[in-house]
């Protein structure tokens, strides 16, 4: 990785954590003498403070912390992204009824066992009417970076907490199928942009390296449409190096939390 981009990465990383730190200390500063604050209303609990105030603090400061903390993550993601992609924030395009049906045709197979395939999507075309007014829509999206030099556009969901809801695996893929959809209408009379949907998580939740294996994910999403972790990092980076960079940078930065940390407390 050049050396200026290696740099940028650091300094959003840095500067992601310390506005983090910032709001973070806010916060728990305008609760300390609030009863009802997220820290305080632990001692209404009588049965989790009989356990002492060490263990009440961490019990509501850590699962406070976990659904903020998501958000950095997938902030830092977007920023990184930025360096080597255009990022965008949603789709203005239209989706066909006919989409719709297929889309929920293919949950059916997959609900049957049938093995999830970018073909199914890919593959398929459709007739385009010429008034499409009626099916107009605009889709926010999270994560959505294009390559102008490949001319390929990417979809991605991201699950900071490293996993996704197994109740929610259905919705999330039909959401996803959506997207791509309403991109390829806006893209049709260019054939040579390609589209692809990744379902993604800041980190493996059964180890770097290993095999994730969250089987109703599995049910609904193909191999290939998965970054989990430092796949995740290396492609937000455009680089093979860029999960380890991010990391190494981020161990340094840890120590703003840490301090913060010991602060609230």
């Amino acid at each position: 990785m050049e050396q200026d981009k290696q740099k940028a990465i650091c300094e959003i990383i840095d500067a992601s954590i310390i506005n983090f730190v910032t709001g973070l200390e806010s916060r728990y500063e305008s609760e300390a003498t609030d009863p009802n604050g997220v820290i305080n209303s632990k001692k209404h609990n009588c049965f989790i403070a009989e356990l002492g105030e060490e263990f009440m603090f961490y019990s509501a400061f850590v699962r406070s912390f976990d659904s903020s903390f998501g958000k950095v993550l997938e902030n830092m993601g977007n920023s990184i992204a930025k360096l080597s992609y255009i990022v965008n924030g949603s789709i203005d395009s239209f989706l066909l009824p006919e989409q719709k049906q297929h889309i929920s045709n293919l949950m059916s197979s997959y609900e049957q066992h049938i093995k999830p395939e970018i073909k199914h999507y890919q593959e398929h075309n459709f007739i385009i009417p010429n008034n499409v007014d009626s099916f107009k829509m605009t889709h926010a999206t999270d994560n959505y970076f294009y390559n102008p030099d490949k001319k390929e556009h990417y979809i991605i969901e991201l699950k900071a907490g490293g996993d996704l809801d197994n109740k929610k695996s259905r919705a999330e893929k039909i959401a996803m199928l959506e997207e791509y959809y309403l991109l390829k209408n806006l893209l049709q009379k260019d054939s040579n942009e390609k589209i692809f949907i990744y379902f993604a998580t800041a980190y493996n939740k059964f180890g770097e390296g290993k095999q994730w294996k969250q089987e109703r994910v599995l049910q609904f999403f193909a191999d290939n449409e998965l970054l989990i972790g430092q796949n995740y990092w290396n492609f937000v980076c455009n680089d093979p190096q860029g999960f380890n960079i991010v990391f190494e940078q981020y161990k340094k930065s840890a120590e703003h939390i840490k301090k913060s940390l010991i602060k609230i407390k």
